[in-house]
């Protein structure tokens, strides 16, 4: 079963992060680079090599949600903040948590189609539906944090 939607704002908490990764970026085109390059990176790193399947689908998942932040989420003057933790413990599967946090509160994702006339609107939270295990958004102060699990 997929969970949470959208307008789902539970996030399930994690086992013990094995590794962690968060940085603030600019919000434009190029922080958003930035950022989908240093996921692969730091995945690779943490031993998901380049070009390996899970390298790939989290960086793409990173890639949508950064770039949502940018187009959706910036206010001027505002970075985007964006988390990458690897969970788990030893015999046990690991988790892939991305997160990504802007300051606009008020644009909460919304499902394909219904974004403010856009019909391209949501595309890619269905490509984050359809690759990630679980993801969903949850509000903080100031703006929205919109999450996405990967089971390894």
């Amino acid at each position: 079963m997929k969970s949470p939607t959208p307008l789902d704002r539970h996030m399930p908490q994690l086992p013990v992060p094995l590794h962690e990764f968060t940085m603030r970026f600019t919000s434009t085109p190029r922080g958003a680079r930035l950022a989908r390059r240093l996921v692969s990176h730091r995945l690779h790193d943490w031993g998901y090599p380049y070009g390996d399947a899970v390298n790939e689908t989290v960086t793409l998942i990173g890639a949508e949600l950064v770039a949502n932040a940018v187009r959706h989420g910036h206010v001027p003057g505002r970075d985007f903040h964006l988390s990458l933790v690897e969970a788990g413990a030893p015999g046990t599967s690991y988790t892939l948590r991305l997160m990504v946090s802007d300051t606009r509160g008020e644009r909460l994702p919304e499902p394909m189609g219904q974004g403010e006339g856009d019909c391209a609107a949501g595309r890619g939270l269905l490509l984050v539906e359809a690759l990630s295990s679980r993801w969903g958004v949850v509000m903080r102060a100031p703006g929205k944090s919109v999450w996405a699990d990967l089971a390894t």
